[in-house]
């Protein structure tokens, strides 16, 4: 049986700190579900771990939608998130609508995801009515790095603050069952957890939220690309995994593999056969 919205919202409610990760394939995916993560966003930061591009900008829904149909095929508890990429919700509500349903319909996802705070209200608003769960994101939004000149803390002055506290006021009034705090100052991060009635999930946004969220490639040590300030690193996988394909090439170089064990035999009957052609 799946978390559901309803159960995201009452771990909230009884105080129990809501945890989150990002998945892209179904091995991962499985793995994570069985650890009892409640919430797994297919993010569209799979563009830069996954497909090498320099930000999330170039993913299409098509990839987005190839791969949350893997993640949701690796997992039977946890609610997957669809994250909607770039310009697939800002064009038109119709377009919104129908992109969204596609997460739902085609790739099997429980919610979607989209960025934007007041400028996006009514388009959560028509989502959320035609019956999709919408997670929201303010702070930090990546599809708008050239607008914010860049991966930049956000909501630092005065004027700033207000303006995230307003758009997550105008979220949680559209329907949204949950919001990413993105690179926001701590104190920021928890005067919006206090204000706003829904789950509030940061990532680099401090320890007052509701929730956190990670991408999985940053806190196994995958991607190498770079370390975010905000990330753990709990695993350093990708020094394992250089390790071991430099101990499979020396091996295969060598002769020590395969060895007899890793090998399939043949009747002696046969091996004769073929000795006499």
């Amino acid at each position: 049986m799946r978390f559901t919205i309803g159960q995201i919202k009452e771990m909230r409610e009884k105080g129990k700190i809501i945890p989150m990760l990002t998945a892209y394939d179904y091995a991962t995916a499985k793995m994570i579900d069985e650890s009892g993560v409640p919430l797994i966003l297919v993010g569209d930061s799979l563009g830069m771990v996954v497909l090498g591009y320099e930000s999330t900008i170039p993913v299409t829904l098509e990839e987005m939608l190839h791969h949350t149909k893997a993640v949701v095929r690796g997992t039977k508890r946890a609610l997957v998130v669809g994250d909607m990429p770039f310009m697939t919700y800002h064009a038109s509500i119709g377009e919104a609508l129908h992109n969204a349903a596609r997460f739902i319909q085609e790739a099997g996802a429980q919610a979607v995801k989209l960025e934007g705070g007041e400028a996006m209200a009514e388009v959560v608003h028509r989502v959320v009515q035609c019956g999709i769960p919408v997670m929201g994101h303010i702070g930090l939004t990546p599809q708008s790095i050239h607008q914010l000149s860049g991966f930049k803390v956000q909501g630092k002055t005065p004027d700033a603050a207000i303006r995230l506290l307003k758009d997550a006021r105008a979220l949680a009034d559209a329907g949204v069952f949950s919001i990413v705090l993105e690179a926001i100052p701590t104190a920021l991060a928890r005067v919006i957890t206090q204000k706003v009635n829904v789950p509030t999930i940061g990532i680099g946004a401090g320890p007052y939220c509701d929730g956190q969220v990670q991408v999985i490639s940053d806190i196994l040590g995958l991607f190498t690309d770079f370390v975010p300030k905000h990330a753990k690193q709990y695993a350093r996988l990708a020094d394992m995994i250089k390790k071991a394909v430099a101990d499979y090439v020396d091996e295969v170089q060598n002769g020590s593999f395969p060895t007899e064990k890793q090998s399939h035999s043949i009747d002696e009957s046969v091996l004769a056969d073929l000795q006499r052609e």
